[in-house]
């Protein structure tokens, strides 16, 4: 793969790369069709350090077939002549330019651009692999019921990587059927958005992105899964996911962890949780946060359970902390409950799940694991 063993971050190297490619890739590409088989959506604000490779390595695709679909979202570093050099260079290349307007506008501006029936995600500092589009794309012709289709990624560089990004990584590449993907997506976001790629009609057919104050992807795809839209990932890493101080999840407020837990809670109350009243396994911070979001959604639980004997007899929120032992009793003397997990300690989650399962209580039906 391009890069990913250790991709080079160097401006002038990859503007110079792009420079002396362009007159060989116009020779070899021609025009692109009027209906390309896919269309990659790139928005890009100031990300001049990181585009060049971004560019080379969408370019060189094994499926030439594609049209780029780059938003300039009122990039003040040079981002937009580059890309106005490498469309010049290249007629998959489609510039869009605006005023700044945010990250949501951009992708929806884009995604109204769009022209083939699949699109694919990338962001302007990240990397592909060379056979990425070919791969998803051919899982989408062979599945018709089918709706988004990801891949398994990898943090550059090694050095930039905390011990979060390392776990969640690890979580994310494992997860790669339809059933693995639905059942853990309220824990956290089980999609790299810059490795998808979606049928256009299923990202049309729910509105495009919102912006509602969280991030835009986990929504999109808490949505589509209420919408019984089928997913996948390939168990192959295609796309190579950079790590460094600019990135948005570290720097845009709509990343935080509270607004993960209020995006959560929303779509819990409009799905699981519709006519049902929960009762969270976890008196921690993680249980706290998330109970405080459910009752803003309408949803107050009825109880808490944990395991933490400085917790048991207490209260929180206004409601009762019972020995996790006592939660069979619990199903039957609250109407129709449902078991939402809360712990964010390593290795609780699959211990939680073993002991609920033995009460036989089903994951998806009886309770849902939420962080």
């Amino acid at each position: 793969m391009v890069g990913l063993q250790g991709a080079s971050c160097d401006q002038a190297r990859a503007a110079e790369r792009l420079a002396l490619s362009a007159a060989a890739r116009r020779l070899d590409c021609g025009d692109v069709p009027v209906t390309p088989r896919v269309s990659v959506l790139l928005p890009v604000r100031n990300g001049l350090p990181f585009l060049g490779d971004c560019l080379a390595s969408l370019l060189a695709q094994s499926l030439a077939d594609l049209e780029i679909v780059a938003v300039d979202d009122g990039s003040s570093d040079g981002s937009g002549e580059l890309l106005a050099a490498a469309a010049r260079g290249d007629s998959r290349l489609r510039l869009l330019s605006q005023p700044r307007r945010g990250l949501v506008a951009a992708l929806n501006r884009g995604l109204d651009a769009c022209r083939a029936p699949y699109v694919a995600r990338l962001d302007a500092d990240d990397l592909a692999a060379r056979r990425r589009l070919e791969l998803q794309a051919a899982a989408l012709d062979a599945e018709p019921g089918l709706g988004v289709v990801s891949c398994r990624v990898r943090h550059f560089p090694s050095t930039a990587v905390g011990l979060g990004f390392r776990i969640y990584e690890r979580w994310l590449n494992r997860l790669l059927s339809h059933e693995q993907i639905a059942r853990e997506r309220f824990i956290e976001s089980p999609l790299p958005h810059p490795s998808v790629m979606i049928r256009r009609r299923v990202l049309e057919a729910a509105g495009g992105y919102r912006d509602l104050g969280w991030p835009e992807d986990y929504d999109l795809w808490l949505r589509l899964a209420s919408a019984g839209v089928r997913f996948a990932k390939l168990p192959r890493c295609l796309v190579g996911w950079r790590a460094h101080p600019g990135r948005l999840t570290h720097t845009d407020r709509r990343y935080s962890v509270e607004r993960f837990l209020a995006c959560k809670a929303h779509h819990l109350a409009r799905g699981p949780l519709a006519g049902r009243r929960p009762i969270v396994w976890g008196a921690g911070q993680t249980g706290r946060r998330l109970a405080k979001h459910l009752e803003r959604e309408g949803v107050a639980p009825e109880a808490f359970v944990d395991i933490d004997p400085r917790k048991i007899g207490g209260s929180l929120r206004r409601r009762a902390v019972f020995a996790a032992d006592e939660l069979p009793r619990l199903l039957i003397d609250f109407d129709h409950p449902l078991v939402v997990t809360a712990v964010s300690s390593r290795g609780a989650r699959e211990l939680i799940r073993q002991r609920l399962a033995d009460w036989g209580l089903e994951e998806g039906v009886g309770f849902w694991c939420a962080a």
